[in-house]
């Protein structure tokens, strides 16, 4: 065992937290929050303390595998791997074309940089298909913000005034840096608010001043009632909107007519609670606010991303300390315009990029000519995580081929052709491109703890063996970016832009030039970091002085910042009057005219049909986070030392009426499955409300582990009108009680 602390970072959730850890061989025997990362100075919290169950997880995949005609596997060697795959891809290329090849996935919470050598051996072959998580959550509020400003903003918690959160807890699911610091110094001080919509009693609402509890999926009617007394109580930043928005107006006509005491009615909530929050929002020094996937996957989420936004752009809460704010970005995880493009088969939209996850079976499952024949997987698990696990089984399962890489067999590793045995996030560089602060944002390149688990290979290994398979690219093109890089970041730099302006096809597969050229050069264990020196470049370019605030003369000097500095750094640091320079739109003003959106908010005022019935009367919400859920990655149970079995959360009201016991079990029936669980009665929930938590229910050394895999009672029909985003918290279902055994 070794008393080094060396630096790494969280991998459970998007704000990557720096930790130090010291190893006992490959185990990580101590873990502690990391004070010299930039961002979360210090602070986790306690799933940070468990990430040894999933760096020495038993179901680690040590060699590749292949699936033989009997549905078993068999290990194979990388050589034989690499050129059945590549081979088999360039089939269906040349047979149908590449965009018959999907991608999915990229990384997880924390390992994006494997996948950004993806593009090359993608690009290679046409394929231009691609998903992941964030389709599932973030296209609704993307396509908001592209027609709003054109990027991703983020509420400065830490001095807002009034902390609004929507569908969020983040006491719980954290999500900005020292989200509990934040929280508890915000709940202490008098002269600060907290405003929580939710209609369950998380723990954020707890600590709330504020808690509008709706009832499930009816978050719009409450927000466009807050909205509303903006606009009918005169509490609008006028010289706000006059010099940096257009389209108020048309907004505000809509607001005018939001009978404000009938949608109180509709969601449950007081409307005197309603006008007292609202106000407390107009009356604000500075208001952030903060959605997420409780209204992201639920009924009118699109609407609801476009109102809450009305919260701080009405009042004026943009460009200021405690508010709203674009920021920069490292590597654009989703392209923040309007829609581009429809998918092959369905014609559903594709917003950031993304294909829908809804949508996907529908892509596979039929005789279309244009239908996927193709997928590779990365570092995901759609045949768990998608809505409708059967229909997604069955579509990954009539592939012509399949290919997975992660670190263990996954519910849909279990169906590939071949399954890849990806480093550890722990054994390789890594980098989460989650880099969503303002003023200062921050960028954490994760140097390697230990090498890699013999018989696994980084992604970005992969994706290059994967490329020189293809024998696409001259060594002779690469050899004077080699001399160059060796020289220096200049020579580099010159050598680089003549090369791929000579040679499209270096141009295509411009990652693994960069891998096999710089990433030789680069510090031992860090080849991989190859790909971020084009993205500091992009960077520098993008934001010249705040990168020249934050310390780097240009893109190079940011590069070799980042290589030597383990603990992370600050890459930007904005001044407040710089969020008007990164909205996109010409004139440099917030958009409010979305003809859709304002049909949508009169159409509030019509009658609602119900989405519940007599045969499936109750909500679920089937993906709860809680103190002990994380994503799928931490596959052995043995990490939760509370809640083993997932437990059903139902409210007091419905357990005494539908004879449910605490400890007991139940059946969940909806129209998409059926299945079992243990139940929690609780007073966080409404009657008529029930909650499952996500993260239960995987397949854990070929023996299914307790809880339920909440995607077998979702459906891919219960989507978002405009993103085609899941409501997978908000299923019609019925919960019956068992007899006890």
């Amino acid at each position: 065992m070794t008393s080094d602390w060396q630096s790494t970072a969280c991998i459970l959730c998007e704000c990557n937290c720096g930790i130090v850890v010291q190893l006992d061989g490959r185990s990580l025997t101590k873990i502690r929050g990391d004070k010299a990362h930039p961002a979360s100075q210090g602070y986790t919290c306690n799933k940070a303390l468990r990430l040894d169950h999933y760096q020495n997880n038993r179901g680690r995949l040590t060699s590749p595998m292949r699936r033989r005609p009997d549905g078993s596997y068999e290990e194979i060697d990388w050589d034989t791997a690499i050129s059945e795959i590549a081979a088999g891809f360039k089939d269906i290329a040349e047979s149908y074309g590449g965009d018959k090849i999907f991608y999915y996935g990229g990384g997880g919470q924390g390992n994006h940089l494997g996948g950004a050598y993806s593009g090359a051996f993608l690009k290679a072959l046409g394929s231009r298909y691609r998903s992941n998580a964030l389709a599932q959550e973030k296209t609704g509020e993307a396509w908001i913000d592209a027609h709003l400003y054109g990027g991703h903003t983020r509420g400065e918690f830490e001095h807002a005034e009034v902390a609004v959160f929507v569908g969020k807890n983040p006491w719980m699911s954290q999500s900005f840096p020292r989200a509990r610091v934040v929280l508890n110094d915000i709940a202490k001080d008098p002269a600060r608010s907290m405003i929580v919509i939710d209609p369950v009693l998380t723990d954020t609402a707890k600590m709330a001043d504020f808690h509008l509890r709706v009832r499930p999926g009816t978050d719009a009617w409450c927000l466009a009632a807050m909205a509303a007394v903006l606009v009918q109580e005169n509490l609008c930043d006028e010289t706000f909107l006059a010099a940096h928005v257009t389209g108020a107006e048309s907004v505000r006509e809509a607001l005018r007519e939001v009978s404000i005491v009938d949608y109180a009615q509709q969601c449950g909530v007081d409307e005197e609670l309603i006008r007292v929050a609202a106000r407390r929002i107009g009356t604000a020094g500075s208001v952030a606010v903060f959605e997420d996937l409780g209204v992201q996957q639920a009924p009118n989420s699109t609407l609801c991303s476009y109102l809450n936004k009305m919260l701080w752009i009405l009042t004026g809460n943009f460009a200021k300390r405690g508010a709203q704010h674009l920021h920069s970005s490292f590597g654009p995880l989703l392209r923040h315009a309007p829609e581009i493009g429809r998918t092959p088969v369905t014609g559903a939209p594709i917003i950031g990029g993304l294909v829908p996850g809804n949508v996907v079976p529908e892509e596979i499952l039929t005789d279309h000519p244009d239908r996927f024949r193709g997928m590779i997987v990365e570092s995901s698990n759609p045949a768990h995580s998608l809505a409708n696990s059967a229909a997604c089984r069955e579509a990954f399962g009539s592939l012509q081929l399949l290919v997975v890489i992660d670190v263990a067999m996954t519910e849909t590793a279990r169906l590939a052709h071949y399954v890849l045995p990806a480093a550890s996030q722990f054994e390789k560089a890594e980098a989460t491109f989650f880099n969503l602060e303002f003023p200062h944002n921050t960028f954490h390149l994760r140097h390697p703890l230990m090498d890699p688990m013999p018989g696994t290979l980084p992604e970005a290994e992969i994706w290059a063996r994967l490329v020189r398979q293809l024998d696409i690219v001259d060594e002779a093109d690469l050899a004077p970016l080699r001399s160059a890089a060796k020289q220096s970041r200049a020579a580099f730099t010159e050598a680089l832009l003549h090369a791929v302006g000579s040679s499209p096809m270096l141009s295509k597969v411009l990652p693994y030039v960069l891998y096999e050229t710089l990433g030789p050069t680069l510090p031992e264990g860090l080849s991989a970091a190859a790909a971020l020196w084009g993205l500091a470049q992009r960077v520098a370019i993008s934001y010249p002085d705040a990168v020249r605030r934050a310390g780097y003369t240009d893109g190079n000097a940011l590069f070799d910042a980042i290589l030597a500095s383990p603990s992370g750094l600050t890459f930007t640091v904005h001044e407040y009057e710089d969020d008007f320079a990164l909205i996109t739109h010409r004139d440099k003003k917030i958009a409010l005219h979305i003809p859709e959106m304002l049909d949508e908010i009169r159409e509030l005022a019509e009658p609602v049909p119900a989405l519940t019935t007599p045969e499936f009367p109750i909500v679920l919400s089937a993906g709860e986070r809680r103190a002990y859920t994380a994503n799928d990655i931490l596959r052995d149970p043995s990490w939760r030392k509370r809640d083993p079995d997932g437990a059903l959360r139902v409210s007091i009201e419905d357990a005494e009426a539908l004879g449910l016991s605490d400890g007991g079990r139940a059946r969940i029936t909806t129209a998409a499955g059926t299945a079992e669980a243990t139940i929690e009665v609780s007073e966080a929930m409404l009657s008529g409300h029930a909650s499952l938590p996500n993260g239960y229910g995987l397949d854990f050394e070929n023996a299914q582990i307790p809880g339920v895999a909440p995607n077998v009672l979702t459906s891919t029909r219960w989507r978002d009108a405009y993103s085609a985003t899941p409501w997978h918290k908000h299923v019609p279902a019925r919960i019956e009680a068992l007899p006890a055994p």
